[in-house]
């Protein structure tokens, strides 16, 4: 199982964009919480030798999807250090692929110049030996940070949670306590950002619970508690019919929360174990998905969502074959966007029928699929951990444009900023622009 992700998403206002453009991809699902943005226009062909604008090494090792304000990059990563030692839950009940020895890490937040790649700084927020040893493949910096143009917020889940100011400083920081996963596999929900509160979903096997945080002190505005075990999935703000809703995707239920006090307003079973991928929304409908021990993508009317909806007219449809599992759906236009489990089969389906517009695509030479599906410029930007990324056209039955490979593996998901592309790799991040 692969712990990338899942980084947080937050809904920011047409205002926002009005005032400031796509400059920014301040979530890691981007501006709309969708994956797409709507006015960046990235190349659709590149290698290590065409249209790169510039290529940097990381200084440690991060899963967390970068994100963007103007010039500014910031991202999270680990950088190990000293002797190897077992973890305190190296054999957790369960545990399967993990890593047994760990060195101590540094949680370093980083920013970096999109026009020329130059690294602003590196603040190292915490540094210790993670009493997880988690997942093989996974990191120890998997949850995305998110930006409010005048902070960063960066998650490290149980070695705390920093809001650093533009210069790297640290405005505040947040210890939330010790988190055990399931298997020991790692940790990866990402923060939500909206209107000066930071929401932190903290699914695990001890008890688990939701939070919100203000962004100028980090102190706690509420907190409730969740009947939930490990899941992975980061929370989404959304407005439908003028009100926000804070929805997180998990085994037990779909559970959506007035922002404001913590306050259930809707729930909704169907859901497998290990939910990883975050929800989606547009058209009034939100949509959920998983693929674990059972397979299941849910859509939900918003307008009939109220109580316990399981089993109800408000779950206009369900598919049940599919399914993702760790990349989160893509939503563009009224077309979700999603692949099978982590593998290399991209299906098409509309929002408000859920009936298949194309697909399933099989995806060639891809490999394993960690990161989510981005769009712009009516492409679809799929990649792979093996280094290749597949664009692909936005139009009923999608047809492949590119195949473009790099040195590296990618487990973050592409970033879609103006005229560039920002793919975070295990060795280096890469910024893609036409030449």
């Amino acid at each position: 199982m692969r712990l990338v992700i899942y980084l947080s998403c937050c809904f920011i206002t047409c205002a926002f964009n009005v005032l400031y453009g796509e400059t920014t991809w301040p979530t890691w699902r981007g501006t709309y919480a969708t994956g797409v943005s709507k006015q960046a226009k990235p190349p659709t062909c590149w290698s290590e030798t065409k249209n790169i604008r510039w290529k940097i090494p990381l200084s440690g090792k991060g899963h967390s999807t970068p994100v963007v304000w103007g010039d500014y990059i910031f991202l999270t990563l680990a950088q190990g250090f000293g002797e190897t030692a077992q973890p305190e839950r190296a054999n957790a009940p369960g545990a399967h692929g993990n890593l047994m020895e760990v060195q101590k890490q540094r949680f370093v937040v980083v920013a970096i110049s999109r026009q020329n790649g130059e690294v602003l700084w590196e603040t190292i927020c915490f540094q210790d030996m993670p009493r997880e040893g988690g997942y093989a493949s996974a990191s120890f910096a998997s949850q995305s940070p998110v930006t409010d143009g005048k902070n960063v917020y960066a998650s490290f889940g149980s070695n705390g949670i920093y809001c650093l100011d533009f210069t790297g400083k640290i405005i505040w920081f947040k210890d939330l306590g010790q988190m055990h996963t399931k298997h020991a596999h790692g940790e990866g929900s990402s923060l939500a950002l909206y209107k000066k509160v930071l929401f932190i979903n903290w699914d695990h096997e001890g008890a688990s619970f939701l939070v919100a945080l203000d962004v100028k002190t980090g102190t706690e505005k509420w907190k409730v508690p969740r009947d939930e075990k490990t899941s992975w999935a980061s929370p989404i703000v959304i407005t439908h019919n003028g009100q926000p809703q804070l929805i997180v995707s998990a085994t037990t239920r779909i559970r959506s929360y007035e922002p404001g006090t913590g306050k259930l307003i809707w729930a909704c079973g169907g859901l497998s174990d290990n939910v990883v991928a975050s929800p989606v929304y547009g058209s009034g409908i939100l949509i959920c998905g998983s693929s674990y021990n059972i397979k299941s993508m849910v859509a939900i009317d918003l307008d009939l969502a109220k109580g316990d909806i399981t089993g109800t007219d408000a779950v206009i449809w369900q598919r049940k074959q599919q399914t993702p599992y760790v990349p989160s759906p893509l939503l563009y236009d009224d077309t979700i966007y999603f692949l099978r489990h982590y593998q290399g089969y991209l299906s098409q389906v509309d929002i408000k029928t859920g009936k298949t517009i194309g697909g399933p695509y099989k995806l060639g030479g891809l490999g394993n699929i960690y990161s989510s599906p981005v769009g712009a410029a009516n492409k679809i930007y799929v990649t792979g951990t093996n280094g290749t990324t597949v664009v692909l056209s936005h139009e009923k039955s999608c047809k492949t444009l590119a195949t473009n490979t790099l040195d590296d593996s990618f487990s973050a998901s592409a970033v879609a900023v103006e005229e560039t592309l920002i793919l975070r790799g295990e060795h280096s991040i890469y910024c893609i622009a036409k030449k």
